[in-house]
């Protein structure tokens, strides 16, 4: 009889434990049990499977045992995006997102929403992470830095503000040179390459009392004298964000937030991702909403003002918005970690089908979050995003020369 009662009692608090974890389970949003249903189990994402990345870009700072994340607070009064006209474009935009794999697709023109559009079961409401379109934001606080008085100048060099770089190959590297990455150090930025410095750096482990970043870098050969080559580098966008920590003395998450979230009228909250020293990765990993994206090129598109009043230096960001090197390709150069077109468009990238288009002239913003059947650099989709840009500023065109196509968004 014992036993039997027992066996009763283990099986009730069996049975209350499986209530508790299905109680538990939907209890959370669907992103992180998506998330959980697919859980990596290897911390480098280069390498993750297309639904391991499904589920992990939309939730990438849900779970601290995958990735830690410092808030970027919102303010009270979103800046407004009003609903335009649906823009008519030559193309069928149901098929062009199912070529990206698409999450979000956001076009805005002269302040209105001309389409908007979501897929892989994502939506408005959503946080999805920016990869290197970070760069970008990551670049308008060095700004606003210089603006507020916490950095100097732009010829600065590196070591002034991160004494651990002296005696390094970057010594002597000026801010600058880390903005239009011109340093001359050696780096390896293979996304498909398991031992390239890319892949490498995430795995590193610091001496103690170094941050990791700093560290790794410190050790990197030069190739070429400094301010002679243009080379991608996500390694010298970090380090630009170790810098702005120290100069403001503040994280970047917070001083992000202060200086453009909350200002310049972002309606959510944010996240971005930090390495294992705590500090933010500012190459990449902001993790927004898809309109708030938006409403940073709105904010870029108006010269990075609050208030009527610049946030950056007088001239910066026509200069950081402007090509400051070429990049080998025609028509095409690097401004201050913005890709610049000769036209006048500029664009933050990220890889897997992360993007920020801004026409000043024509007054658009595009912004796309997608996760590329093709991997990280998937030049076919690449392509067909640069394709979109122009099809959009071609409807532009013709809508304000009276002669719209026949072609209609699908």
């Amino acid at each position: 009889m014992l036993m039997l009662k027992w066996k009763k009692i283990a099986l009730g608090v069996s049975g209350a434990l499986v209530l508790a974890a299905g109680a538990a389970w939907f209890s959370l949003d669907k992103e992180t049990r998506g998330l959980l249903a697919t859980l990596p189990t290897n911390r480098d994402l280069l390498f993750w499977s297309q639904p391991q990345r499904d589920a992990a870009f939309r939730a990438l700072d849900r779970l601290p045992v995958l990735a830690k994340a410092r808030p970027i607070a919102a303010g009270g009064t979103p800046m407004a995006l009003p609903a335009g006209a649906p823009l008519e474009l030559p193309l069928d935009v149901a098929a062009y997102m199912a070529g990206q794999r698409s999450a979000a697709l956001l076009v805005v023109h002269d302040g209105k929403v001309r389409l908007e559009r979501y897929g892989l079961d994502f939506d408005a409401q959503g946080r999805w992470t920016s990869f290197s379109v970070a760069k970008s934001i990551t670049s308008t606080l060095v700004g606003a830095a210089i603006r507020d008085g916490h950095i100097r100048s732009m010829d600065d060099k590196v070591s002034a503000y991160i004494p651990q770089m002296k005696g390094s190959a970057y010594d002597d590297v000026s801010i600058r040179q880390l903005l239009t990455m011109t340093s001359g150090v050696r780096w390896n930025e293979n996304y498909s390459d398991p031992d390239s410095d890319v892949a490498r750096f995430n795995k590193h482990v610091p001496e103690e009392g170094v941050d990791a970043l700093v560290s790794y870098l410190r050790k990197l050969p030069r190739e070429v004298p400094a301010g002679t080559r243009w080379h991608y580098s996500t390694g010298e966008t970090n380090l630009v964000g170790v810098l702005l920590a120290q100069a403001t003395k503040k994280p970047l998450a917070t001083y992000l937030s202060e200086t453009i979230w909350r200002p310049a009228g972002m309606e959510h909250d944010a996240t971005w991702i930090l390495n294992r020293s705590g500090q933010e990765i500012s190459g990449c990993c902001i993790q927004a909403a898809t309109r708030d994206f938006a409403r940073f090129g709105l904010f870029i598109l108006d010269g990075a003002r609050v208030g009527g009043r610049s946030i950056v230096p007088d001239g910066w960001l026509a200069e950081a918005t402007s090509t400051r090197t070429g990049i080998g390709q025609p028509g095409r150069g690097y401004g201050y970690q913005w890709w610049t077109y000769e036209d006048g468009s500029y664009a933050a990238r990220g890889i897997f089908g992360q993007g920020l288009f801004i026409d000043p002239k024509r007054r658009i913003v595009v912004a796309s979050n997608a996760n590329w059947g093709g991997g990280a650099s998937d030049r076919t989709a690449s392509a067909a995003r640069e394709a979109f840009y122009r099809a959009v500023q071609k409807a532009v065109d013709d809508e304000a020369a009276g002669t719209r196509g026949s072609g209609a968004v699908r």
